[in-house]
C-alpha cells in the first residue's frame, strides 16, 4: 500500500513549554503525552493520529535553523483546515500572537504562512474542494497572488469544506 499522509512531525525548539503554549493556544492543538522539560507530544484538536506534533528541547543557546539559507532542510509544515471560516479564525489568532508572515492565494489552496516562537515556518490552509477544481483552476495553480480572505469566503462561502470531498455547504 503507498503511503498514505504525514502521521506527524517532529521539531527542535528552544523552549518546549513556549513552543507548546504557542501551538495550543494559537492552533488549538493538545497535549496528549510530555517529558516534562524534554518533550512534548501534541495532536491536533480534529485528528485521529496518535500525534501530530512531537517538540524536542535544544535549549536557549541553540541557534537559529539555516536551512534553505545555509543548509539544507525542511522548509515548512503545512496543516490543512476543513473551512475558509476556520482559516479566518486561525488568521485572526496568528495576527494576535505576531506570527503572521503571508498569505497567498495558489488557486487551489488559500494558504496562510506563519512562524513559531523560534522562527520556524508553517502553513495553514484550506483546499478548493475536488469538485471546484475546473482546467482554469488548475493552469492558475502555480501562480501566488495575495490572499483576499474575506473575497474568498464571498466566493466560496465560509462554512465550504475544502478538500477531495465535494462542495457541500455546512
Amino acid at each position: 500500500m503507498p503511503v498514505q499522509r504525514l502521521n506527524h512531525a517532529v521539531l527542535y525548539v528552544r523552549d518546549v513549554e513556549r513552543s507548546t503554549a504557542f501551538y495550543r493556544d494559537v492552533l488549538g492543538f493538545r497535549v496528549e503525552a510530555e517529558i516534562p522539560g524534554r518533550a512534548v507530544f501534541l495532536q491536533a484538536e480534529g485528528s485521529t493520529n496518535d500525534h501530530d506534533l512531537g517538540l524536542f528541547a535544544v535549549g536557549a543557546g541553540a541557534g537559529p535553523s539555516q536551512a534553505g539559507r545555509a543548509s539544507v532542510g525542511l522548509y515548512h509544515l503545512a496543516w490543512e483546515v476543513d473551512t475558509l471560516a476556520e482559516l479566518a479564525r486561525i488568521r485572526g489568532a496568528l495576527v494576535a500572537a505576531g506570527a503572521l508572515v503571508g498569505a497567498s492565494d495558489h488557486a487551489t489552496t488559500k494558504a496562510l504562512y506563519a512562524q513559531d516562537p523560534d522562527g520556524l515556518e508553517f502553513e495553514v490552509s484550506w483546499l478548493l474542494p475536488a469538485g471546484l477544481i475546473t482546467d482554469d483552476v488548475r493552469a492558475q495553480a502555480m501562480a501566488i497572488r495575495p490572499l483576499d480572505l474575506d473575497a474568498e469566503i464571498a466566493r466560496y462561502g465560509a462554512q465550504t469544506r475544502g478538500g477531495l470531498g465535494v462542495s457541500v455547504p455546512v
